[in-house]
């Protein structure tokens, strides 16, 4: 594939619409989500094949990223391999303790708010259906058992076929909200590279070059290579590609590159796609006789309860600023009244959460005063002795710094 020359030359942008509203922390956990990623600058170069890949016209970036906005397909159905090394542990041990209604007794073990964080880490097959806005579903397969999110009208169903969990909700996420509660189904868990795509092209504001290199055959499917470079130094991400379908403008492929190198921090990608209209039956699901069955009331309510117990921890954390712009974007979190975060020797902090928590910390200084940075291999978090958080997809110095500038 041959790469274009620089989008920088020819000074177009592009602006798409901004972003997702933000959630408060989880406890004992740092989010793992890409903070204020933007695309911007858009090359005008057109894309050339090189002799092993599809043939296809000439095309821009801008008019690619045209084609992925203006595209309508609704209808499709596949297989999705997911690969995400961030450089930290499992989450699927840890889920219990670090997530408040991640099972137990009194929890939910199919709840999609916590399983679904499990694709954070390690390498995940999932098969995909949608059928318009109202009808999705998505199964993670393991070697012994699936789990399944389905998503029909108004009803969503989660099913754990290991521990034979069901979890039930029937209001939308928007009528939970208003209530105060955690929508059904989780928002922010990207399971496609459509979904990982819309987040890294929701803004442009001159950070990005963007040009189209080449183009190749993803899952029987020709397509070209829309990168994505930030061109601010102190970010954490080197390059994102995104294989989209020349035909359709859907996007097949995600791969993100870390800025210190090494293999993808995210590589998700269909290996197999039917753009026809899957099956009704793709969206029906029946309790299976024997199941326990949780409705969403009765999470929303044990949630409730451990909100109350983990006052003084993250989960108490509210009032964001946003530090800096582009790639570099900061999330300063700051604690009700200055408390401070637990200590490791605190009763309040389960030992699997603390381990998690040690195996990722540096001690850093700096005029704010002392702290802890928490380290991936994308997003990074200082968290201050004195209960304030930085976090973003940045180096430990571009924390540092803005710990200090905050005063």
């Amino acid at each position: 594939m041959a790469p274009n020359d620089s989008a920088d030359t020819n000074g177009t942008a592009a602006t798409a619409a901004t972003g997702a509203g933000r959630r408060k922390a989880v406890r004992y956990i740092v989010p793992v989500a890409v903070a204020g990623v933007a695309a911007a600058t858009i090359g005008l170069v057109p894309a050339l094949a090189s002799s092993g890949d599809p043939d296809l016209p000439e095309i821009t970036a801008q008019e690619l990223i045209e084609k992925i906005a203006a595209s309508d397909t609704e209808q499709l159905s596949g297989t999705v391999k997911i690969s995400t090394d961030l450089g930290i542990p499992s989450m699927g041990g840890l889920a219990g303790s670090l997530v408040p209604d991640a099972g137990g007794k009194d929890g939910a073990s199919a709840d999609p708010q916590t399983k679904l964080t499990e694709l954070v880490s390690g390498t995940h097959t999932l098969r995909v259906a949608a059928d318009g806005p109202d009808k999705q579903r998505v199964s993670v397969l393991d070697q012994a058992s699936e789990y399944s999110v389905i998503h029909n009208g108004d009803q969503v169903w989660a099913y754990d076929s290991k521990s034979n969990e069901v979890y039930h909700a029937e209001q939308s996420a928007a009528d939970h909200a208003k209530r105060g509660e955690r929508p059904a189904a989780p928002e922010g868990v990207p399971t496609t590279p459509k979904a990982l795509a819309e987040q890294a092209l929701k803004a442009a504001d001159g950070s990005t070059s963007v040009t189209v290199d080449g183009t190749a055959r993803v899952a029987g499917r020709d397509a070209y290579r829309l990168v994505l470079k930030p061109e601010q130094s102190g970010s954490t991400i080197g390059s994102i590609t995104v294989a989209v379908d020349a035909e359709n403008g859907v996007p097949l492929k995600f791969t993100l590159q870390p800025s210190s190198g090494g293999k993808a921090a995210v590589d998700a990608g269909f290996t197999s796609v039917d753009f026809k209209k899957p099956a009704a039956s793709s969206f029906a699901f029946t309790p299976p006789k024997g199941a326990k069955v949780t409705e969403a009331d009765e999470a929303g309510g044990h949630g409730k309860a451990e909100a109350e117990k983990a006052k003084g921890g993250l989960s108490a954390f509210e009032g964001t600023n946003v530090i800096g712009k582009g790639w570099n974007t900061i999330a300063e979190i700051k604690a009700p009244g200055g408390a401070a975060l637990p200590s490791k020797d605190s009763a309040d902090v389960p030992a699997e959460a603390q381990q998690f928590l040690d195996a990722l910390g540096d001690k850093v200084t700096g005029k704010f005063g002392s702290g802890t940075v928490f380290k991936t291999r994308l997003v990074n978090a200082l968290m201050t002795d004195d209960g304030r958080v930085y976090v973003g997809a940045v180096t430990k110095d571009a924390l540092v710094k803005a710990a200090d500038n905050a005063g």
